[in-house]
């Protein structure tokens, strides 16, 4: 393993380190049993079968959408679009779920590639802004939430929604679009497998593919890759596409497997926690997956503490924050990383 490597596991693991403890500190400050709270925290997603499982599930979503992010981050671009995109994939996927009549497997699959495109239409429109006019794709996905998330309630409302229900829900999902359950008793479902293969997909995509490293290339040094003979417009276009695409069918699996209706008020907030977890997994997919199962397995545990003490849940926005600062700040233990390169090198002239 490379000194960069070993350095940026150390920086990763010390920030969460230095994130429970002032976790910790703020607990010992509000709560009359601080160790209690903070154990119920640390075993909450352990202390029971259905809690581990929705450690499990919570951690899928915040996978496609890490994923997605992980994609345009490293392109050297910043697009908020993906929560936008998670919402109006589950809508499509809902559309095709209710008004398609399909033999089982062959629904589902229709439903995931509704949720994909629709999704990849949401990535299309910044990218397609920023590639033929330079708008910043920041402020153009940014947008583009408020009006996938009304697009979305507009289509549910007056389009689907089920008159013989109080709630503002759509009709039921036709079963023979589900995703089949893996474990009796818990929401675990097979898009899992689909999850699996989205990463699959965009680790080779990145790293194992000519466009791949065109992206990659474009996220380091637009100017070098532009001077290099790389399609810059192109590239940025197509991965924008791409990560949309990835996030819409998130909101497609997380429609098929947990829900059998659209009851969504508002948007789950997954594509946000997407940036948490892809600045975590240094927008590496094949890191992805665990980054998502930590932000999940702190969910869970402060969830279980706020029932179980006098702590509150939003605890784990104070851990985040901090996670994400020291993990983004290139100054925290940069003297201990010239100390590493010091050692190499005099390893290095040692042996030599």
């Amino acid at each position: 393993m490379g000194i960069d490597k070993k350095f940026e596991l150390l920086r990763t693991a010390a920030a969460i380190a230095v994130a429970l403890l002032i976790g910790f500190i703020v607990t010992c400050i509000v709560s009359e049993s601080p160790f209690e709270a903070f154990g119920y925290f640390l075993r909450g997603p352990f202390t029971t079968t259905r809690r581990f499982a929705a450690f499990l599930e919570a951690a899928i979503p915040l996978t496609f959408t890490g994923l997605s992010l992980s994609l345009v981050f490293s392109a050297g671009q910043f697009n908020l679009g993906a929560d936008g995109q998670f919402f109006i994939g589950a809508v499509a996927a809902t559309a095709a779920g209710i008004y398609l009549d399909l033999p089982p497997v062959i629904h589902t699959l229709v439903c995931l590639l509704a949720g994909i495109a629709a999704g990849a239409i949401g990535g299309f429109i910044p990218g397609l802004l920023k590639a033929k006019w330079n708008a910043s794709e920041l402020v153009a996905s940014l947008m583009l939430n408020y009006i996938f998330l009304k697009l979305g309630m507009y289509l549910v409302t007056y389009h689907m929604r089920d008159q013989s229900v109080g709630a503002l829900v759509s009709r039921p999902l036709k079963n023979t679009c589900w995703l089949p359950q893996l474990i009796p008793n818990t929401r675990i479902h097979a898009g899992v497998f689909v999850l699996l293969l989205a990463v699959v997909f965009c680790y080779y995509y990145l790293y194992r593919s000519g466009r791949g490293y065109e992206v990659r290339m474009t996220g380091q040094n637009i100017e070098f890759a532009r001077y290099s003979g790389i399609p810059v417009l192109s590239v940025i276009l197509s991965v924008q596409v791409l990560a949309g695409a990835v996030a819409g069918l998130g909101g497609a699996v997380e429609m098929l497997g947990i829900y059998r209706r659209f009851q969504w008020l508002a948007s789950p907030g997954y594509g946000f926690d997407g940036v948490i977890v892809a600045i975590l997994a240094k927008n590496k997919p094949t890191l992805v997956p665990a980054t998502a199962l930590f932000l999940a397995y702190l969910r869970v545990g402060a969830d279980v503490m706020a029932m179980y003490s006098d702590v509150s849940a939003e605890m784990v926005a104070i851990i985040q924050a901090v996670i994400i600062l020291l993990v983004t700040a290139e100054a925290f233990l940069s003297t201990y990383r010239h100390r590493m390169l010091l050692k190499e090198v005099k390893q290095s002239a040692i042996t030599s």
